[in-house]
């Protein structure tokens, strides 16, 4: 969600485009020709024009011009349109952080979804500082890093982008001088011209190693500081709704709330590169980056705490931990023992960065390949190290430096709370099948006249769980059993490993893909069983160490989701073990395979149902449910704002927890700068707030009526989806032959193949990313909307009554409310009549013409549903900053669009010889990219 935009405010950061796109005006004039950008110029003025008014014959000039471009200048005219859509990107994201600091500054209410307005209306709504502090002590954020590829952009692109970010923020500077101000302009030339002469097309496939640095940047960059960040707003938030205690702080404390988790190196579904070896170097990295960044902070805090000892008087306690470090204190100065003996906090600040060096030089160690073992001096876990920080922290505030206490040491302190020495949780994930063979091997060897292939589901449950429980599992000759089934079981040792390595944190859950039985849950159970994650410790007692998520991800799976739970949680020996690891069940739901499967609105409403299923089932079990939500970017994947997607959740299945993946572009787009990091973050942490009110209060559940209509929508829109995508001859041929999805695959923007079988052309086959993407690319963004329209004029028809019932709704109920605006955007991003020029692309143009005269109309009836069903005469006049930005971008996709029809009619149809490469599909790649980079969310 954006902050309110005024008319001013949009003149302002027109300008502002209009300042980068003169500058790279520049660059393209004096580093790519004058034959470059008069191609540029007349492609953009050509299209413009069409935008405001139809004409054929400008039309036909613009495509013959296009036709009869070389391929090195389409290169270089692609390169010019992808680079000012970047500009674009960084100017909206400036210009947002621009108004919402002049928000702050003016000192009155902020934006809706900001601290201040939440909490303010929680104040006003007479809830007592008791009663918050309840549901902040209950909160837990958790966003998931994945590497699913649908983020195209390199690092050092977006190192370049940040800096240009930060000389565009310079600029907004008050009362700047002339010569300042173009000193600025010339800076930016420069980083746009530096932009320009960086490659934005990886020259290699990346490998999962490059896709865990990938994720590790966004903290370096970013997060280390947003994170410290998002607590002080919440804090002085506080502050000023609520007050403060007798001892100045504020009223509510909140606990560090926020954990981030990640995928990257962890999900190996689909993916043979993710090894057990690749594991354990994701936590390694992940162990050297977090500490590096404590290290870092140490080292400045040495200078800040530099307090006398003739000028405060620490704690007791703090001087007996100072006693405790003596026996290191020789290695720590080199042999000078009295060294900073009359400054104690820089005393203790010297030891401690001593002692995390050696943690961190061991993690070093690790990661060449030694088998090192943590020095005596070194931090073993993350809480001997806060127990030091917090020990500084109460003798500061002991002798009245509360103020310096409640600063950069508490941004630390935050830090490590959030963090652990893990950094982040990862997740391993694995599909069904996988585990079900290799449970079947190991199954032939510990019970050899069983055939586990053979029997019914509750005998596989009573044989699962009885092997589980048993107290001494027979030996297994793992050197006789297959290489998958080596590695699954060693996946299971390396976590094991790794936990004692790096804390007990240092994985989320193991998520089963495809989860269709209870017993694909008693199988990943009996393989931790084997591997040292369950079993029975020196006293007897019975240990779990794993968090097992079950994934449903496909329309079927979310029917049957009650199911496969209740057999589950009905398992004795399940259930005695969820007690033993802390008596939460996570909960998977797949929004990417359920959309493709089904259409938009029969997944959301699945989905919806699942939810509040899922949450009956696990609380008359008496046991405690995280749901983790498997959102992608788009609207076709289950993305949109990250706060009204919450805030639509069912009522009462927040509980105070979320977990849920962020993916491809959405990471960039979120994460890249500290400043918008920290206001995504406390706009989803503001929702999940709301969301959770039933922790503390009774909520109204949603009307049975409005349930009743949902059901009717669900199944009209489920049947015209699937009328279309699993009954219409030839609409796979058709998707493949007029989107970009095959050369999508030829790009290096991912570690994971695209399809499940390389050759199989099945909806089935073809991953959720692709599919999206490849839609989105051609501008029928199909996904996101398809369905929808017949299945709400099915319901208008009904008469007056029946529209008035659907305007309540969307007035009144967050769930529809939010899928109708986010539909709303995906139309918008569509575009039938460039989707038109892409099904030319059909070998069989019949058929072609036919499929996409159903989806034209589709559309059509779409849009005319949905305004009326709003009330409002345009998409999305509702979100007038979206609005804006995406007209913006039009004039200047259109160009893109045509190029990359002809590109890819000319790759297929003019192929290279065998060994060498087309010389059309390097600008083709670079269409694609800077499709997704105007488009911006897109997979």
């Amino acid at each position: 969600m954006q902050t309110p935009i005024s008319a001013q405010n949009d003149k302002e950061l027109r300008a502002r485009v209009k300042l980068l796109g003169t500058l790279l005006g520049n660059v393209l004039r004096a580093q790519a020709g004058h034959k470059v950008y008069a191609a540029v110029e007349n492609l953009r003025k050509g299209y413009l024009k069409l935008r405001k008014e139809e004409s054929e014959a400008l039309r036909v000039r613009l495509m013959a011009f296009i036709e009869n471009l070389d391929e090195v200048t389409l290169e270089q005219v692609i390169r010019a349109f992808s680079t000012y859509f970047s500009l674009v990107n960084i100017a909206e994201e400036a210009h947002a952080h621009r108004q919402r600091r002049r928000q702050m500054q003016r000192g009155g209410p902020l934006w809706m979804g900001s601290f201040d307005a939440t909490l303010r209306e929680f104040y006003n709504r007479g809830t007592s500082p008791e009663k918050l502090q309840e549901l902040v002590d209950q909160l837990r954020y958790m966003p998931v890093l994945t590497a699913h590829p649908t983020e195209a952009r390199r690092r050092t692109i977006m190192e370049a982008q940040r800096r240009i970010f930060l000389s565009t923020d310079r600029l907004n500077t008050p009362a700047l001088g002339p010569e300042v101000r173009r000193e600025i302009i010339e800076a930016l030339e420069a980083q746009i011209l530096t932009l320009w002469r960086t490659n934005e097309v990886r020259t290699h496939k990346p490998k999962v190693e490059d896709e865990i640095r990938y994720g590790l940047f966004y903290f370096k960059e970013s997060l280390f500081t947003a994170v410290p960040t998002v607590y002080r707003f919440f804090d002085k938030a506080v502050r000023r709704t609520y007050g403060m205690d007798n001892h100045g702080l504020p009223l509510i404390h909140a606990p560090s709330f926020l954990r981030f988790g990640s995928w990257i190196g962890g999900d190996r579904d689909g993916n043979p590169f993710v090894t057990p070896e690749v594991t354990e170097l994701a936590i390694r990295l992940q162990m050297q980056e977090v500490l590096t960044e404590y290290l870092r902070r140490i080292n400045d805090l040495r200078h800040v705490l530099t307090h006398s000892l003739l000028l405060c008087e620490p704690s007791e306690a703090f001087m007996h931990s100072l006693k405790e470090d003596e026996p290191i204190t020789g290695a720590v100065f080199n042999g000078a023992t009295t060294r900073f003996q009359g400054e104690p906090y820089r005393r203790k600040l010297y030891i401690m960065r001593h002692r995390i060096m050696e943690t961190l030089n061991t993690v070093r160690r690790r990661l060449h390949g030694e088998r090192a073992v943590l020095p005596a001096a070194a931090y073993t876990t993350p809480g001997d190290f806060l127990r030091d920080l917090y020990v500084i922290r109460d003798s500061l505030i002991s002798h009245g430096d509360t103020a310096i206490a409640n600063s950069e040491l508490q941004d630390l302190i935050r830090l490590v709370e959030s963090f652990g020495f893990h950094m982040l949780n990862l997740d391993v994930r694995q599909e069904s099948t996988v585990h079900t063979r290799a449970v079947t091997e190991v199954i032939d060897r510990l019970e050899p006249e069983t055939d586990y292939t053979r029997l019914s589901e509750a005998e596989r449950l009573r044989l699962l769980s009885a092997l589980v429980e048993r107290p001494e599992l027979p030996m297994l000759d793992e050197e006789a059993l297959s290489e998958e089934t080596r590695q699954t079981l060693e996946v299971v040792k390396v976590m094991r490993r790794l936990r004692e390595e790096a804390g007990e944190a240092t994985f989320g859950s193991y998520v089963i893909s495809m989860t269709h039985t209870a017993s694909h849950v008693l199988e990943v159970m009996l393989l931790a069983r084997l591997g040292g994650l369950v079993g029975y410790d020196a006293q007897g007692e019975q240990f779990c160490n794993i968090i097992i998520s079950p994934l449903f991800e496909t329309i079927d799976d979310l029917q049957h989701v009650e199911t496969v739970l209740t057999d589950l949680l009905d398992n004795d020996v399940y259930a005695r073990l969820l007690k033993r690891s802390g008596n939460l069940q996570e909960v998977m739901l797949g929004y990417s395979d359920s959309c493709k499967d089904g259409g938009i609105i029969s997944s959301s409403w699945n989905l919806y149902d699942a939810q509040k299923k899922i949450i009956r089932i696990t609380e008359a079990h008496g046991v405690r449910c995280r749901l983790f939500h498997g959102r992608g970017g788009t609207i076709g994947r289950g993305g949109g704002p990250t706060h009204e997607s919450i805030l639509a959740q069912p009522p009462g299945t927040a509980h105070g927890e979320i977990k849920f993946t962020e993916q491809g572009e959405v990471l960039s787009y979120k994460y890249s700068n500290a400043e918008t990091a920290a206001y995504e973050l406390t706009m989803g942490i503001t929702g999940l707030f709301k969301a959770s009110r039933s922790v503390i209060e009774p909520i109204a559940e949603d009307r049975t009526e409005y349930l009743a209509v949902m059901d009717e929508l669900s199944q009209a829109g489920e049947a015209q989806y699937r009328e279309l995508t699993d009954r219409t001859e030839g609409f796979l041929d058709y998707f493949y032959e007029i989107t970009p999805v095959q050369e999508i695959g030829q790009m290096n923007i991912g570690s994971r193949p695209s399809h499940r079988k390389k050759a199989d052309r099945s909806k089935s086959s073809i991953r959720a990313i692709p599919w999206v993407f490849g839609w989105a690319q051609s501008r029928h963004t199909l996904p996101a909307w398809y369905g929808i329209g017949t299945a709400l004029a099915s319901y208008t028809s009904r008469g007056p009554e029946a529209l008035a019932q659907l305007r309540r709704m969307y007035d009144e109920w967050p769930f529809l409310h939010s899928l109708l605006s986010n539909v709303q955007m995906s139309l918008t991003k569509a575009d039938m009549s460039t989707a038109e020029e892409y099904a030319q692309l059909s070998q069989q143009p019949e058929q072609a013409r036919r499929i996409f005269t159903m989806i034209r109309e589709e559309h059509a009836r779409t849009v005319e549903q949905v305004l009326q069903i709003s009330q409002t005469q345009t998409l999305l006049e509702e979100n007038e900053p979206l609005s804006l930005s995406l007209s913006r971008r039009d004039p200047y996709l259109d160009p893109l669009n045509h190029i990359q029809i002809m590109l890819l009619r000319r790759h297929r149809e003019h192929p290279a010889p065998e060994g060498e490469l087309s010389p059309w599909l390097s600008p083709l790649l670079r269409s694609i990219n800077a499709i997704a980079a105007g488009m911006r969310n897109t997979g």
